[in-house]
């Protein structure tokens, strides 16, 4: 991610609830090319829902190297 594109999402996170729903859901759409693609409501809850607990420091992303690792052990 470019650092640009950082301080848009970290600004994005600042915003209260009901407005990163509705920039999440138009930035989706501009990416669909037209699709009818929807993604669930309960997806998008839950994505939202694990956003604030990152920055709520709720729970501490692990990374992908780590992930795969542990995948790999079991």
């Amino acid at each position: 991610m470019t650092s640009a594109a950082r301080k848009l999402l970290d600004e994005a996170l600042s915003l209260p609830e009901a407005e990163r729903r509705l920039l999440a859901e138009a930035l989706l759409e501009s990416t669909e090319s037209g699709s009818d693609h929807e993604i669930d409501p309960a997806w998008r809850d839950e994505v939202l829902r694990r956003v604030e607990q990152v920055r709520a420091g709720e729970v501490q992303p692990e990374p992908w190297s780590e992930v795969r690792r542990k995948i790999d052990e079991a």
